[in-house]
């Protein structure tokens, strides 16, 4: 990953994130710009080999991190490359949760009560939540996510998950309804029951950290859109910039591309300019694409050295 020397133990073991992860958005028909290569990709990515062969080819060029969803088909990921230690020694995976999709289907099909009825195992929680006062709601609801977190981590088990992520779709809708304890429940369940670090995905990066400051998270991972064309940044650019340079937080950029409308060249001379800029998260569908973005970050984006770590 462009180390300029040995490193002799795992960065992982000091909580130093690599700087390029690999994201997940080809395997599942996510496309921003394209409609169509969405279909396609989905398509093509319906074969467990062919999405094993692009995390090979990425895992071989040094971009051992994968940011997954809690999607199903991740559950044949994680078994195949917990039946191949030798192969993929330093595999590790960042979940990232829920998958809204699986729960908005449940929704549609089932209704708020009932789908909460197919994830959680204990009913008793589900109906003592939706009835009473606020404070009783509130105590169930924290005990709802710590069920729901560890529902969506058993497919992980095994797994190497040093960091785990709430999804932009919740994080993002407990800012607008001021629920910031809710970070605070999640940010303690994986600590004390995972090992893990706590991340959010947002679309309102500096909202999120004042709301990470209101319930004493410090230094928090965050991951948001970045990107030189202001694609998807809530508030604007020189929110962000402030933010980078001014706010104590572990930065991933993810859209650093902008869905395809910047270079890679482009987009992480942008990042270099951000020293708190931790990591990208990038997602591509072949071995030379894989290759080249990696080539490009380590010219332009030089490693950094973090507590004695080249990462």
């Amino acid at each position: 990953m462009g180390s300029t020397r040995t490193v002799t133990i795992s960065i992982h073991d000091r909580g130093v994130m690599d700087r390029l992860l690999f994201g997940d958005n080809q395997f599942f028909g996510v496309n921003h710009m394209s409609e169509e290569k969405a279909r396609a990709q989905a398509m093509r990515f319906q074969d467990l080999d062919a999405v094993m062969a692009v995390l090979d080819a990425a895992y071989d060029e040094g971009i051992r991190t994968f940011m997954c969803t809690t999607h199903e088909r991740v559950a044949e990921i994680v078994a195949v490359v917990r039946a191949n230690p030798d192969r993929y020694p330093e595999f590790t995976f960042y979940p990232c949760m829920p998958y809204a999709h699986k729960y908005a289907n449940a929704v549609t099909d089932y209704g708020m009560i009932g789908a909460l009825r197919r994830f959680l195992p204990d009913d008793g929680v589900v109906a003592t939540a939706f009835k009473g006062g606020r404070a009783v709601a509130r105590k169930d609801v924290e005990s709802m996510i710590t069920m729901l977190i560890d529902a969506e981590m058993s497919m992980f088990r095994g797994a190497s998950t040093p960091v785990i992520f709430l999804q932009n779709v919740i994080v993002d809708l407990l800012l607008g309804l001021g629920f910031d304890e809710a970070f605070a429940v999640f940010a303690r369940h994986v600590r004390e029951n995972y090992g893990a670090e706590p991340g959010y995905i947002t679309m309102n990066l500096v909202r999120l950290l004042d709301a990470l400051d209101r319930v004493g998270i410090e230094n928090p991972i965050v991951c948001s859109n970045m990107n030189k064309l202001e694609f998807r940044m809530s508030g604007g650019s020189e929110s962000y910039r402030s933010a980078l340079q001014e706010r104590r937080f572990r930065a991933i950029a993810m859209s650093v591309f902008a869905s395809g409308a910047v270079s890679p060249r482009e987009a992480f001379e942008w990042v270099a300019d951000f020293p708190a800029i931790e990591s990208v998260v990038f997602g591509a569908s072949s071995a030379a694409h894989i290759r080249s973005t990696r080539e490009i970050a380590d010219e332009v984006w030089p490693a950094t050295e973090v507590e004695g770590i080249v990462r």
